[in-house]
Order: C-alpha cells, then structure tokens, then sequence
C-alpha cells in the first residue's frame, strides 16, 4: 500500500502560526510608535520601516511557500490515489484471469455429466505417482468398471435417464473408496477407480464386491426403479505393468474377461488374450425394472 507523507493539517497550523506572527509584530511597532513621546525623524525612521517591511515579505514569502507545499501534497495524494485505485483495478483483472484459468483447467480434466475427474485426469495421476517412486515402481491398484446393461436404459427410458444414473453410480463410487482413492468416468459407460498403495488381492476383492453392491443397488430414475449390474476388472502395479498404458490395457483386459465369465470381477490374466471386445449379452441384457 502507497501512502502519501505528511497531511494539510500541518501546513495550516504552520500558515496560521505566520500570520499571527506578523499580526503581532505589526501590533507591537505601532505600540512603540504610540508610545514614543517625542516624533522620531523621518530619516531615522526609514531603516525601521525598511527592516519591518522585509520583516513582512519574509512572513509572506514562509506564507505562499506553505501554500505552495500544500497544493504539491494534494496533487501528490491525488497522484497516489489514481495509482491505488489502478493496482485495485490490476488486481481484480489479475484474479478474474486466474479464475478463468482454473475453471477452464477444471473443464479440462473433469466428466461435464457427472463431475468426476476424467481420463485425462487419471492418466496424469498415474504418472505422477509413478514419477514420485523414485524409480522403484509404487504399489496401486486400477480398476476398470463398465455398466452392464447401460444401453437399454439409453434406448428405453432416454439420454436424460442414461445421465441420471451414470451421475448416481458416481456419488455411490466416490463414497464407497477411501478419501484418498481417485475415481474417474472413462467415457459412457466406463469409469475407473485408482487405489494406491494397495495391491493385496483378498483386499482387493473385498473392495470389488463393494463396488458391485452399491452399483447394483435400486436405482430410482422418475417413476421407475431399476437396477443395473457392473463388470469390473483389476491391474495392479507392479505385478500388471509400471506405466500408465499397461496398467489401463491390463484392467481393460481383465474387465472383458468378468463381463464374458459372468464373474463381476476379475484380475488381469496375462495368460488369457481378449482380442475381441464387442459387446457381449450382458451389455444387451433388458432393462431391469423393480417392482
């Protein structure tokens, strides 16, 4: 913050000091001309009136100096004030750019139907984490969720249905993983959730069948409920692979092989090729109503 030095109140005090000053030495001369008995000379006079005479240019010279200095301080406190006002003015521009920076980051790297990071935001995070470890692969498990099903709701009941329950399956994912683990929509259908630190395959299975339970509970969509089942398929890092694109392939692979078998979930079988990925009967399995 700029602030100006000194104020108007001084200077006033300092040309109200003056001007009594010389009201005073003008009192006092006529006093001791009053008093004078005898009349002095008009050249002895002369000196007098010469040395009063400076006494009050002198007075008026500090006077219009005060005066001077004043409107100096004024121009200079309204020069402070424009240059304030303009870094306020800087600033809020400044913020609104940055505000606009963020969202347009948070658009980048978010699903616009349900909120959920994206792949985008997935893949850096994978990639982040594995440039942390410091060149020893870290521990973290990926799973690759895909909605059996999805379509008939799409077909039967609309997009806006689709988009309801794509953003229901979200909110029941996000609450069922720990604060630290990433969840993320895919695209369609798909989403993602990333586990660090975890790789134990009991756990592991204990946190799919979770993901299965509260996926496949009622979903209630308008006047209907229905309900809808998931495929889910595990890689982990650094058994499946230590890259992002190995670790995608691999839950991808193994998701194909639970949604073939039935299963729900399996692990990433590198002994097992899924060469063909077009849709199976669960993905065009009929709508599930609940009564």
């Amino acid at each position: 913050m700029i602030r100006s030095v000194g104020g108007d109140g001084q200077s006033s005090e300092r040309r109200t000091a003056a001007r009594e000053l010389e009201a005073q030495l003008v009192r006092h001369i006529n006093e001791v001309l009053a008093a004078t008995v005898e009349p002095v000379a008009q050249a002895k006079m002369r000196p007098l009136q010469a040395k009063i005479a400076q006494c009050i240019d002198a007075l008026d010279h500090v006077s219009r100096k005060l005066a001077s200095e004043s409107e100096c301080r004024r121009r200079l406190e309204a020069q402070v004030a424009e240059v304030e006002a303009a870094l306020t003015q800087t600033r809020a521009t400044l913020a609104g750019a940055q505000a606009q920076e963020r969202r347009a980051r948070y658009l980048a790297m978010h699903d616009s139907v349900t909120s959920l990071p994206n792949q985008r935001f997935l893949r850096e995070s994978i990639d982040s984490a594995i440039a942390a470890s410091g060149g020893a692969p870290p521990v973290m498990a990926l799973f690759y969720l895909d909605l059996d099903g999805f379509k008939s709701i799409n077909d039967e009941l609309g997009h806006g249905s689709g988009d309801d329950l794509l953003r229901t399956v979200a909110a029941r994912l996000r609450r069922a993983v720990r604060s630290g683990d990433i969840v993320s929509r895919l695209g369609g259908d798909e989403f993602a959730c990333l586990l660090p630190d975890l790789d134990a395959p009991e756990q592991l299975a204990e946190v799919a069948r979770k993901l299965l339970a509260v996926v496949s509970a009622p979903h209630t969509l308008g006047q209907l409920t229905v309900s809808v089942r998931a495929s889910i398929g595990i890689a982990t890092c650094p058994l499946h692979g230590t890259t992002t694109d190995a670790l995608l392939t691999a839950a991808d692979s193994a998701m194909y092989l639970s949604k073939r078998a039935g299963s729900g979930f399996a692990f990433f079988d590198a002994t097992v090729a899924v060469n063909d990925r077009r849709k199976t009967s669960r993905d065009r399995q009929p709508l599930r109503l609940i009564d």
